[in-house]
């Protein structure tokens, strides 16, 4: 039995249990992505930042930046980099404009967008401003 199968009841049909575990394993690989930001020195600001127009999986500070990550895991780097949708990063903009309007702390420093990739039994990759709106 896979980590991700434990726990799920046997009551739920194929396409319910096929979520809970993606739902898991994704839990999983924010939280290895959180731990290596904190090894390069980030400090957690939010943890899935949840705004009308989005979310955020994760937050982080270091020195004036903030950083919005997105996190995507998938079986290969590979798929995990085609998951990122241009859909998404307009999602992720808007959350971050929202986060901002509830945070005026946070109005001075440099807004950066991150993504970092998670592949199966692999470290995650942190792709540092990976993007501008």
């Amino acid at each position: 039995m896979s980590f991700f199968n434990r726990n799920i009841p046997r009551s739920l049909d194929a396409p319910e249990r096929k979520r809970l575990k993606a739902y898991r394993a994704g839990l999983l690989a924010e939280r290895c992505c959180l731990l290596l930001l904190r090894l390069k020195g980030y400090r957690l600001v939010a943890h899935r930042y949840r705004s009308p127009f989005g979310e955020i999986d994760i937050i982080v500070t270091r020195g004036d930046v903030v950083a919005m990550v997105e996190v995507k895991a998938r079986p290969t780097r590979t798929l995990a980099l085609e998951a990122v949708t241009s859909r998404q990063l307009q999602r992720l903009h808007r959350a971050a404009q929202d986060f901002l309007a509830r945070h005026p702390r946070f109005n001075r420093h440099n807004i950066r967008f991150d993504v970092m990739i998670v592949a199966s039994w692999r470290w995650p990759q942190h792709i540092v401003d990976a993007w501008r709106p």
